[in-house]
């Protein structure tokens, strides 16, 4: 063999491999479980609801303090944005995601 194919053919392979280094060994499983989304729609959902009600009622009661602090973004992510997302955003059953909101 040439050194010019040689260096092609080692150039191959570390592209090759740089470029595979980036896929994931596993994907998630699309798969959920009947319980866990019965659960979520039944009991998880109607909670953070209630946690976003509760939230923007703290939330504004807290708006003074906050708006003097300068923290009212942080405040309302706290509160308000964070429960919201919980409730609406999350895919259904994915209860693991409640730890992210």
């Amino acid at each position: 063999m040439t050194v010019c194919m040689k260096r092609h053919i080692m150039m191959t392979v570390c592209v090759l491999v740089f470029s595979l280094a980036g896929i994931n060994s596993s994907s998630a499983s699309t798969h959920t479980d009947p319980a866990l989304i019965a659960a979520d729609v039944i009991v998880v959902r109607p909670a953070c609801l209630v946690a976003t009600i509760i939230g923007s009622v703290f939330f504004v009661v807290a708006l003074p303090v906050a708006a003097t602090s300068g923290s009212i973004q942080r405040a309302a992510d706290a509160l308000v944005v964070g429960p919201a997302n919980a409730t609406f955003k999350r895919p259904l059953g994915d209860i693991d995601a409640l730890v992210d909101f």
